[in-house]
């Protein structure tokens, strides 16, 4: 969900044999209460960088990675719930919450240059070690960070993040026409893009527990969509999205080589991405845990403690496992 200002919102890879579950998660106990949550900004390559942070910063870092057009106030629930266990770190991308969002004219909003904003920032605070959880967005700013530096990645956590055509669905073919014809298609795709009804949906998809969700969900990322110079922004990176699915082939030769220890977890009412996308990243890591849910898109709106529960038996699991560094995958990725 998006951070506004219109709202009041273990050296190496560590390794693991994972196994598929269909069971649910057990409750992950809190040893103590949850630790006081910061909000900070650092300057990262001339721009403000905002970021939440919480926990010990000697515990087991999370880099928790947003999606469009969130922020790091979706990540609110987990600080809560697994800060006296781990380090959180959960910054907002440029253009997002509360970072700098300069011009499209003076800023390349692609993924590629998030990407690299995102990997100075964790220089920036000196976070060399971490699992990265990737939701939407996320997904492709985590990879590109998981090629440049495999030796930073402890593990992954893929929150409803596309790494395989199976995810892309009949819902983007008009994506690709966008693609293939910006000029012609942009207009009605922009008016789509800032609309509060597009808005709900991403929240809802074809969630029956309407009564779940709080409406200020949308009506703040609405309101965030619709600031002056925002529809630009976001235009932008969604015209760059293509480069994500050129770069699927070499984001799973980094998981076959890499084979980092993975968690799964898809909110299956998500209309967005498709579901069968959870199980594609056994084709790369067999081992992955998949945990498909009763939840949307941002799975944290509807089912905070499940998702908390099944992230905290991840990483104690991780931090009772070892292996050796990742081999670098550098060759297998070009920079578009």
């Amino acid at each position: 969900m998006p951070r506004l200002i219109f709202g009041a919102f273990a050296a190496a890879s560590l390794g693991l044999l994972i196994s598929g579950s269909a069971h649910a998660a057990k409750p992950f106990p809190s040893p103590s209460a949850p630790a006081p949550v910061f909000y900070r900004s650092v300057k990262v390559d001339g721009l403000d960088i905002f970021y939440r942070e919480a926990g010990a910063a000697n515990a087991p870092t999370l880099l928790l990675l947003h999606g469009f057009p969130s922020s790091s106030r979706m990540f609110e629930p987990l600080l809560a719930r697994l800060s006296a266990q781990f380090h959180l770190l959960a910054p907002d991308y440029p253009g997002f919450g509360h970072s700098d969002a300069p011009d499209p004219q003076a800023f390349a909003y692609t993924f590629d240059h998030i990407a690299e904003v995102m990997q100075h920032f964790t220089e920036a605070v000196g976070s060399s070690r971490y699992v990265m959880y990737m939701q939407d967005y996320g997904g492709p700013v985590g990879f590109r960070l998981a090629v440049a530096h495999p030796e930073r990645v402890q593990g992954i956590i893929i929150q409803n993040a596309v790494a395989h055509d199976d995810g892309l669905g009949p819902r983007w073919n008009r994506m690709r026409e966008f693609w293939a014809d910006r000029a012609a298609n942009e207009a009605g795709f922009r008016q789509s893009l800032t609309s509060l009804a597009g808005a709900q949906r991403r929240h809802l998809g074809s969630s029956p527990n309407v009564a779940n969700y709080d409406p200020d969900l949308w009506a703040d990322e609405f309101a965030f969509l619709n600031k002056s110079g925002e529809s630009d922004i976001q235009i932008d990176l969604f015209f760059d999205y293509r480069t994500n699915v050129a770069s699927y082939s070499a984001w799973q030769a980094w998981l076959r080589q890499a084979k980092p220890p993975t968690l799964v977890v898809w909110g299956r009412y998500d209309q967005s991405f498709e579901a069968a996308e959870a199980q594609a990243y056994k084709r790369e890591i067999p081992d992955a845990d998949v945990h498909l849910i009763d939840a949307g898109h941002f799975a944290l709106d509807e089912k905070p403690d499940e998702v908390a529960a099944l992230i905290g038996t991840f990483m104690s699991k991780l931090s009772k496992s070892k292996r050796p560094r990742s081999t670098s995958m550098k060759s297998a990725y070009t920079r578009r």
